[in-house]
């Protein structure tokens, strides 16, 4: 029998792929002590989505989760984190000085293995940050990142192309301990996985060792995964429900039961594995299950939205009360990846598809260029696989103010005098916050977000039920209510939003109590007269950046709001003075709501 090595991907990628990585420390490390007991030695344990979340949803530390996880595995299990090549954890691509500082810390924190991988296949972003990694004493697993291309394209994604990303990796001498083929969406065909981990077996030789990484969105994983076996992979990742399936990686359960009969073994005791499996399912038996989190949907490979980013842009559409724009949203991916250079369907680039789509759908095609996919098609990720459409370079170039270049992101980040570890050392004196390197790298992975966590600001934005109405930080605590509407009379559209016992429709505020029987209710007072300005779309202001009786100049930036990851500045149309502002950092705001009135 041919022994499989496999890695637990429930407490990370599960986590994210289901609950958008909103997930509480306590809850979950029972289940992985069961998982320990039930033999796995070998745990995705933290990175991606699961370092920025904690801090920005679930009020807890992810260095305080991973020192916990290992803690409860033991000194000799393998815990391995996940990274974006020059973007780390980060929300933003990082200088070097970060990129570095985070293989440290993390091998601090208890960490045997980081793999590491860039969704453009950029071997430049992958090289620096595998060298400080294997520098930390870390194993570097390298990535090659995969995708099926939507019906009908051509030009990358093939096993020729997969070959010459490899060949490239090695002709830079990066240091690797292991090598990843990594499908995020789940869509490359069986035949694919199978040429490209035969290739890669005769390019490394014998001792390597290979491993691929799918998840079950598209309906093949377990087909994928046979076929990297019969090509020489030593090892695959699966999942344990009720984090498995759908979205996330296959269960250790249906694999197993898929290789019965064949020379591969699990090295799995499954009636132990069974066990552990309800141990999980009863610790995230509170927590809300996305109906989209278990599906197989058969359209992904048409718009390959990987099923790490699937439940995460679906839970933020759900609290902006917008989830009934989500299958326009993925049908507009298509053109989307198809313009855009085919940069491989994973963090940051899935993000970036996924805010470009929306943006076509709710303003119109191309009308708006979303900044992360801007900056891709224009080069500031990195070079794509091919190069994107001229039109759309030009339109990003004329939206955002950038010319394209083909120079060295990190490059371009290091020179950058708001990135690195000075300016987050700058923002943690200016708040009075300690300076440790702990701080410094939150600080500089997630910027204001980071610091405002710093400074005790820990919103909990986490879908599990409600035990107790005085339910507080780090207990169940169900996701907001939302408290805006839209309203269609007689075919006419009203914004609805309710403040206690007032009502705001289209930004004109009624006592919901004031009128009596028989009597009229009260004529509300509208915003001052001039140019209200509206938001387009829902989301939540993150700064306002003027106030009443200020002068502005056509394209001043009035406010910021962010929605699905997105931060857009609101801008003056023309010259004018401010009249009021309607909205306050921290405020949710619904489709037409007034923002600034101007005059």
């Amino acid at each position: 029998m041919k022994r499989v090595s496999v890695m637990n991907t429930a407490f990370r990628d599960g986590f994210q792929s289901v609950y958008g990585a909103r997930v509480f420390i306590d809850d979950f490390l029972p289940a992985v002590e069961a998982a320990v007991e039930a033999g796995f030695t070998h745990f995705e344990a933290g990175g991606g989505a699961r370092f920025q979340v904690p801090y920005l949803y679930c009020g807890e530390d992810a260095f305080e989760m991973m020192d916990r996880f290992r803690a409860t595995t033991g000194d000799a299990a393998n815990l391995q984190t996940l990274a974006r090549g020059v973007n780390v954890v980060g929300l933003d691509s990082q200088s070097s000085d970060v990129i570095d500082l985070h293989a440290r810390l993390f091998k601090k924190h208890g960490i045997t293995t980081i793999r590491n991988f860039d969704a453009l296949n950029d071997v430049r972003n992958l090289a620096y940050s595998g060298r400080c990694i294997a520098e930390a004493g870390l194993q570097h697993e390298v990535v090659v990142a995969l995708m099926a291309l939507p019906p009908g394209c051509t030009g990358a994604h093939t096993p020729e192309f997969y070959e010459g990303v490899l060949r490239g990796i090695l002709d830079d001498g990066v240091p690797f301990s292991s090598v990843c083929f990594k499908d995020a969406s789940g869509t490359t065909t069986p035949t694919v996985v199978y040429e490209s981990i035969k290739r890669a077996r005769k390019l490394l030789g014998a001792d390597v060792h290979l491993r691929l990484h799918t998840h079950e969105t598209a309906g093949i994983s377990i087909m994928q995964y046979k076929a990297a076996l019969d090509a020489g992979a030593d090892g695959i990742d699966l999942a344990m429900a009720p984090c498995s399936g759908g979205t996330a990686q296959p269960d250790v359960i249906s694999m197993w039961h898929a290789l019965r009969g064949t020379e591969y073994d699990l090295g799995l005791d499954i009636d132990k594995v069974v066990e552990a499996e309800e141990v999980f399912k009863h610790c995230m038996r509170d927590y809300m299950m996305p109906l989209e989190a278990k599906a197989v949907e058969p359209l992904i490979p048409y718009s390959p939205m990987p099923g790490g980013a699937l439940t995460a842009n679906t839970q933020m559409m759900r609290d902006n009360g917008m989830l009934d724009r989500y299958p326009a949203v993925i049908k507009a991916m298509g053109e989307v990846v198809r313009r855009g250079g085919f940069g491989t369907s994973v963090t940051p680039v899935s993000q970036f598809y996924f805010q470009q789509a929306f943006n076509n759908v709710v303003f119109g095609p191309w009308k708006r260029v979303a900044d992360g996919y801007g900056k891709m098609v224009l080069g500031y990720f990195g070079r794509t696989p091919v190069p994107p459409d001229p039109e759309i370079v030009a339109l990003a170039g004329e939206q955002l103010g950038l010319e394209p270049t083909t120079r060295n992101p990190r490059e371009i980040n290091d020179e950058d005098p708001k990135k690195g570890l000075g300016p987050a050392r700058a923002q943690l004196a200016e708040h009075g916050l300690p300076d440790t390197e702990e701080n410094v790298f939150i600080a500089a992975a997630l910027g204001a977000k980071g610091i405002a966590f710093l400074k005790g600001d820990r919103p909990i934005g986490v879908r599990k039920k409600v035990e107790d109405a005085g339910a507080t930080q780090g207990t169940a605590v169900a996701a907001p209510k939302a408290d805006r509407f839209t309203v269609t009379v007689a075919g006419r559209r009203f914004d609805v939003a309710f403040e206690g016992d007032v009502a705001v429709v289209d930004g004109r505020r009624l006592d919901v109590h004031a009128a009596t029987a028989g009597t009229a209710a009260p004529t509300a007072t509208p915003p001052a007269a001039g140019t209200v300005i509206k938001a387009e779309m829902p989301g939540k202001v993150l700064g306002v950046d003027v106030g009443p009786g200020q002068q502005v100049a056509a394209g001043d930036k009035l406010l910021t709001l962010e929605a699905l990851k997105m931060e857009m500045p609101v801008s003056a149309p023309d010259a004018a003075t401010v009249v009021e502002v309607h909205v306050a950092a921290g405020d949710a705001v619904a489709p037409g709501q007034p923002l600034v009135s101007l005059a």
